[in-house]
């Protein structure tokens, strides 16, 4: 079976975002379990070198998934180009491809 363009339009702009929100999520709950972690250090009364090393991986994933979300922001900016070269692009719907929102930020440091 052949995929139209539209039903490939429709399943990537809805897998897309998923895939943007899931690196977000999982951003979010790496911190909530990072500061899980220092609290109960210290309010359980443990000495402060006390799961060191598990806080350094734990840096270590954090830093992962940021890298990974950067990566899917310039996927999606890619996957802009793509819609505009195939005609399947709703602008409107989109926000600045990655490369757009890095040069803004530069602009304004």
């Amino acid at each position: 079976m052949v995929m139209t363009l539209e039903v490939a339009t429709a399943r990537l702009s809805r897998e897309l975002p998923l895939a943007e929100t899931s690196l977000d999520d999982a951003l979010i709950n790496i911190t909530k379990l990072m500061t899980s972690m220092v609290i109960a250090r210290k309010e359980t009364g443990a000495a402060p070198a006390t799961g060191h090393s598990a806080l350094m991986r734990l840096i270590k994933a954090q830093e992962a998934v940021v890298t990974a979300s950067g990566e899917m922001a310039r996927v999606h900016g890619q996957m802009l180009t793509v819609g505009r070269e195939v005609g399947a692009l709703d602008l409107e719907k989109c926000p600045p491809p990655f490369d757009a929102v890095t040069e803004q930020t530069r602009a304004a440091a």
